[in-house]
């Protein structure tokens, strides 16, 4: 579903000539490839699933906002703006981000669903938010609510 969302989105944009947003989906396209190929190695034929390419897309965006950091200390505005350009394009395929108040409810949640007791189980709460909410949550930033949730 969401690989033909990107190549569907790859083809309207060869259309219209959008050069960038071309190579941003081309990019995609071959990131996702790659993780196929990799995941055949473990013998998973059919590609890897939805959640896998949520994650793929998650990370990234977290690539591009580390290289926007790098440049905009050396004063390289023209590659921010690329690298944003980038970060905007591959976000439009990615479900809609919880704010911080949601990502803190959900956290209790799946702490109360886990059982989890202490800073040790983080690891189990960090896999069933992983599960249950990929491409929703910024799982970095989850991971300080989880250490604060867990050692109070």
């Amino acid at each position: 579903m969401l690989r033909d969302d990107i190549k569907n989105a790859l083809v309207v944009a060869m259309k219209n000539k959008e050069q960038d947003k071309v190579n941003t989906l081309r990019l995609v396209q071959a990131a996702i490839k790659q993780k196929d190929i990799d995941a055949r190695t473990k013998g998973v034929m059919d590609g890897v699933d939805e959640a896998t390419v949520l994650s793929l897309l998650q990370g990234m965006i977290k690539q591009r906002k580390e290289s926007i950091e790098m440049y905009k200390k050396g004063n390289r505005e023209d590659l921010v703006a690329h690298e944003q350009g980038e970060i905007d394009v591959i976000q439009s395929f990615l479900p809609q981000q919880m704010d911080e108040a949601a990502m803190t409810e959900a956290i209790k949640a799946i702490i109360a669903e886990t059982g989890a007791a202490g800073i040790k189980d983080m690891g189990k709460v960090m896999g069933a938010l992983r599960a249950k909410y990929a491409g929703q949550m910024d799982f970095g930033a989850a991971s300080s609510v989880i250490k604060t949730l867990l050692a109070g």
